[in-house]
């Protein structure tokens, strides 16, 4: 693992935790708590005091469907630019990824921000920004729908919405954890009341966590002392940054420009409510109406290449080193699916992480 600060403060926490007596298994749902929890080897101290951290559907390229990447394949190939961010380049279908269309002559860019989209669309004719992401970058996409934005451009929403995804998990009844670690940067946004629902209906604990060793390690104590009072409450471990009600502002923007669907994630059927796609009032932006002739008639394509199991990961029902596909057939130079594409995929994050010894870089 990688040598980090206050260590002797880390060891403290785990000792509290340890003293508390209980066994327990808990989901987080962020890419980044995945790399800070591999990074610095805290799953290991963890398992010293019978405490399991999973990661759940917490990565924006790996619940984006097959289906929702093929109409990004099917825009680019009619002769629309395409800006993308740089992880979905690579995600595989079953009918190639945009890599392979990019390959092929079609124009698919690389972008760091939405705002990047915009300005390509004030050189070209036709741009197509395929937006991804929480809670976190929605409102950005928001921003620039508000401001206003060139006639050449339109949007292919693909952001989702946590909280109904984690209700959904728990309906499915396929994995039990005690408790719940959740993101700093969506909760920065949404506050702490749309958590609640899940604690009252699943009677879990929650704690909304930063993205420092000690933050996840105090997120893991103070749900295990609610365990052990049996308590179910969300706790809020990164007041340093998130507030109760969220960012009203930004709130405030997602309400005006996208609207609550029903939409599949990867590895889940159709999750009510849990998309956010354009409103009515910005439909001459939407890119599934504005070409409508392009991808209404797809052919329907299954989220999965045969022997990846990124679905099972993003459910928490296994660890990606479950895999027999993982560091074999799958790597990131050889990708099975978007868990070993995305930085913030599991797969990824223990793949790159997979030669570090104990006490510092291997």
């Amino acid at each position: 693992m990688y040598r980090f600060r206050d260590q002797n403060v880390a060891r403290e926490i785990v000792e509290k935790i340890g003293s508390i007596g209980l066994n327990a298994k808990l989901m987080h749902v962020c890419g980044t708590h995945q790399d800070t929890l591999v990074r610095y080897g805290l799953q290991e101290l963890l398992n010293q005091v019978g405490v399991e951290i999973r990661q759940g559907p917490g990565c924006p390229v790996c619940v984006t469907t097959s289906k929702e990447i093929v109409e990004a394949i099917a825009l680019a190939d009619s002769g629309v630019t395409v800006a993308v961010f740089g992880d979905m380049l690579s995600v595989p279908t079953r009918l190639g990824s945009l890599a392979d269309v990019k390959a092929r002559g079609g124009d698919v860019r690389v972008v760091y921000s939405v705002e990047d989209a915009v300005r390509l669309s004030e050189k070209h004719r036709k741009v197509v920004f395929m937006a991804i992401g929480f809670e976190t970058t929605s409102p950005t996409t928001a921003s620039v729908m508000i401001d206003g934005v060139p006639d050449s451009f339109s949007i292919l929403s693909c952001h989702r919405l946590l909280p109904p995804a984690l209700d959904a998990l728990f309906e499915m009844g396929e994995v039990e954890v005690n408790g719940l670690i959740q993101p700093g940067h969506v909760s920065a946004i949404i506050g702490m009341e749309p958590y609640r629902k899940i604690s009252e209906k699943w009677h879990l604990p929650q704690v909304i966590a930063g993205f420092e060793p000690l933050d996840l390690l105090m997120a893991a104590y103070m749900i295990v002392r609610q365990i052990s009072e049996e308590r179910a409450e969300v706790e809020n471990e990164y007041r340093r940054v998130v507030k109760p009600e969220g960012n009203p502002r930004a709130l405030s923007m997602l309400n005006r420009a996208f609207v609550p669907v029903d939409r599949s994630w990867r590895g889940f059927p159709p999750i009510e409510r849990s998309a956010l796609e354009l409103s009515a009032e910005f439909h001459t932006l939407n890119a599934r109406l504005v070409y409508e002739d392009v991808i209404v008639n797809l052919p329907y394509v299954e989220d999965e290449l045969e022997g990846c199991r990124c679905g099972e990961v993003l459910r928490g029902l296994i660890v990606s080193e479950e895999c027999p596909a993982f560091g074999r057939s799958c790597s990131p130079q050889s990708p099975m699916g978007p868990c070993m594409v995305s930085q913030e995929g599991s797969c990824n994050i223990g793949y790159r992480y997979s030669g570090m010894t104990a006490m510092g870089k291997g």
